[in-house]
């Protein structure tokens, strides 16, 4: 009776220890017995709907700019905007700004190459002035820029999209073509006369000339 006691107890306890094995097991397995725990995910900074865009405002080309930066978790460590233009080679970093504290940040800034004097535009990418101050084409000055670029927007998030020179039909396509000097404009230059009163002056002298000789056509004859 004692033995069927004790082995009735040892299988109880073989049970028992097992049972809390099997538990210990559940509650390291995470994949399949989580027993309410949720995982913790980061959402990381973006610039999703951010835009550069090539415009032309009176004859000067410009690159418009709106940033947007979605960062929930705060997990951006900058919020110092810049625009880099990209094409083969060639480079160039354009800073824009600091986001302000709806992590949004608008504008315009020249288009590289280009330059505005008193309010005018006096040169364009792929222009230059020669000695005599001519603007003549060259493959400096950011020619590359002309076309399309790959622009990326860095803040901490960074954003890469294509950046388009105002098209060709615009007034920022290429300097203004130089007024040409006709002989007539050099006349008027002169006299000050339009260009009717002039073939009406030379009409006048004839007459006069004609009348002048007949005046001394009759002199003659009466002397």
């Amino acid at each position: 009776m004692f033995r069927k006691s004790m082995a009735a107890m040892a299988v109880a306890a073989l049970l028992a220890l097992g049972g809390a094995q099997a538990a210990f097991a559940d509650d390291t397995d995470g994949v399949t017995n989580d027993h309410g725990y949720t995982p913790v995910t980061t959402d990381t900074a973006s610039l999703v709907g951010s835009s550069a865009v090539g415009t032309c405002e009176n004859g000067a080309p410009w690159i418009t700019y709106n940033l947007k930066m979605s960062d929930p978790d705060k997990t951006a460590t900058s919020h110092t905007a810049t625009l880099t233009l990209q094409s083969g080679s060639h480079s160039q970093t354009i800073p824009l700004g600091t986001l302000n504290a709806h992590d949004e940040l608008s504008g315009k800034v020249l288009w590289p190459g280009a330059k505005i004097v008193n309010g005018v535009p006096v040169l364009w990418p792929g222009w230059t002035t020669d000695d005599n101050g001519k603007l003549v084409p060259t493959s400096g000055n950011f020619a590359w820029t002309r076309g399309n670029v790959t622009a990326i927007i860095e803040v901490n998030p960074s954003l890469k999209l294509t950046l388009s020179y105002p098209p060709e039909t615009s007034a920022c396509a290429n300097p203004p073509a130089a007024a040409s000097v006709t002989d007539n404009a050099g006349i008027l230059a002169v006299t000050g006369l339009s260009v009717p009163v002039i073939p009406i002056a030379i009409g006048g002298g004839i007459v006069l000339l004609a009348g002048a000789g007949l005046l001394l056509a009759r002199r003659r004859r009466h002397s």
